[in-house]
């Protein structure tokens, strides 16, 4: 599917009246497909945008701590499908603490619908609740997650999680949560306008058949600058994908719109030159921004969390092929954390399923001092801003994987290494670690490095001192020093230097290229 702009968008009729009573769900006739869900989308975009009502939960839904939030758990004997025996299940998030804008569940078939009305026996209240309110009727839920077998045949694994916001996660066999998908970005690290928070307002989960391997869902998302129209196919897997196709209307010009948006943590890494007290070597569940382009080049960025400020960094090309925030290293001793399992985390690698056309994968970090939210963000920008009216139209498809990332050359990059030099402590040494079948293979043509600062300040740097060496573990070091041009300069004030490395045998590129921001 292209992505697609047109203009002055039709008002058509929303959907029909939902199902009424509480937990006994009641059936309507509905032929239900994504163009009656991307009809809805068109209506809201026609009018002005309303907000939901946070205060609209009753005052002990609204007053529920962490640890009492916490303390409603779901009850799986009353999960959607489970008495069917069905290749999915659905179980469904309580309303309250944080999660203050309900969200409207349905079930789909092939010819009809029903809500889900929020019921008490759905959940079981642990006893941090001693005593709680009653349940409006139309309070919808805080969002759902889908269990399927992934790791056993005969347990019920969770596979993706839909809550807050436009935000999802998903797992394949054997990972355990990590970095966050997001519907759509708006105004991300801008200071005015500020960040806007579109949200899933409504889903319909369409209810399996006996031999299905994929999941199917629609939602209907809206904020104050697009509403639009998801479809979710989520095949689970080693590496889980889900296929993801969204038709967006623009109510009103943004700044700067994320198509394909995704957030993840990196705290410190192997390439830090910031260290904290903590016993673990590194904490990230991404370590780097792999991106393949359409002339064929793949570029490896390695996060970073040195500046101590907001850091933008964007990658423009004709057509994208791929972009993704991944965890390359996979040694539990990288972590040594058994608890977070840090290894097992899952890589995210967007692939374009659609003509995406002009534009640039942009990478945001943010300054953090320790693991416990997101600071990381990539996304893909289209070079043309949405205008008022405008109708967008995209489809990717997305690789939840901890197996070597889609993006990955033979020839790539496995570790980024930095460190002062003891008696220069003006220069600052420089190590790149690459590794790869053609890397090793015989030939009489030796392996060279190419180094390089480009953009700004690249002539206020001097490279030297390149060197190449074969280490244990088949891997290949470029090793290189660092310091300012001008004679008795300081590195710390030439300001913030982009760096390039690759490996070649001959005129032949035989790595990705390795790029790097060295900041003071």
């Amino acid at each position: 599917m292209t992505l697609v702009v047109s203009r002055n968008f039709l008002l058509l009729a929303a959907f029909g009246a939902l199902a009424s009573s509480a937990f006994c769900q009641t059936w309507e006739r509905e032929d239900l497909g994504f163009e009656s869900v991307q009809s809805r989308a068109r209506d809201l975009a026609n009018k002005p945008y309303v907000a939901p009502n946070r205060d609209n939960l009753p005052a002990w839904m609204n007053n529920l701590t962490y640890d009492q939030y916490r303390d409603i758990r779901f009850n799986p004997d009353q999960a959607l499908w489970a008495t069917e025996k069905l290749p999915f299940r659905a179980m469904f998030f309580h309303p309250g603490y944080l999660f203050r804008e309900p969200v409207t569940l349905n079930e789909f078939t092939q010819t009809h619908q029903q809500q889900i009305r929020l019921a008490e026996a759905y959940f079981n209240y642990g006893p941090l609740i001693n005593k709680h309110g009653d349940l409006p009727s139309d309070g919808g839920f805080a969002g759902f997650r889908l269990h399927t077998p992934l790791n056993n045949p005969d347990v019920y694994d969770e596979l993706a999680v839909f809550q807050g916001a436009c935000n999802w996660r998903a797992l394949g066999k054997n990972q355990h949560y990590g970095l966050t998908s997001r519907g759509i970005a708006v105004d991300t690290g801008m200071e005015d306008p500020k960040e806007e928070f579109p949200s899933f307002r409504e889903f319909w989960l369409r209810k399996p058949d006996a031999g299905d391997t994929q999941a199917r869902i629609y939602a209907l998302l809206d904020g104050p600058s697009f509403s639009g129209a998801y479809q979710f196919k989520i095949s689970p897997g080693n590496t889980t994908i889900v296929d993801v196709t969204a038709v967006i209307f623009t109510r009103k010009v943004v700044q700067r719109l994320g198509i394909a948006p995704m957030s993840s943590m990196f705290w410190f890494g192997e390439n830090s030159k910031r260290r904290f007290d903590d016993f673990r070597p590194e904490v990230h569940d991404s370590d780097g921004l792999a991106i393949r382009m359409g002339t064929g080049e793949r570029l490896w960025r390695p996060i970073s969390n040195d500046s101590g400020k907001l850091e933008f960094s964007s990658f423009d090309m004709e057509k994208c092929d791929g972009f993704g925030l991944l965890q390359r290293d996979r040694r539990y001793s990288a972590y040594e954390d058994a608890e977070a399992a840090y290894h097992l985390r899952p890589s995210l690698w967007i692939e374009p399923t659609s003509n995406w056309g002009p534009g640039r994968v942009t990478l945001m970090e943010m300054p953090t001092a320790n693991e416990f939210a997101d600071n990381t963000v990539a996304m893909w920008e289209p070079a043309h801003i949405p205008q008022p009216g405008d109708r967008i139209e995209f489809s990717y498809k997305q690789h939840w994987t901890t197996n070597e990332d889609p993006s990955m050359a033979d020839g790539h990059v496995v570790a980024t290494r930095t460190g002062t030099q003891t008696g220069q402590p003006e220069q600052r040494v420089m190590i790149v670690e690459f590794a790869g079948n053609a890397l090793n293979q015989p030939n009489e043509t030796p392996l060279t490095p190419s180094v390089q600062a480009v953009g700004p300040g690249a002539d206020r740097v001097k490279i030297q001192n390149v060197t190449i060496q074969q280490v244990p573990e088949a891997r290949w070091r470029v090793a290189f020093q660092l310091s300012s041009a001008a004679d008795g300069g300081k590195l710390a004030d030439v300001g913030p230097i982009e760096l390039r490395c690759c490996l070649k045998r001959g005129d032949n590129f035989l790595t990705e290229t390795w790029v790097h921001r060295v900041t003071p």
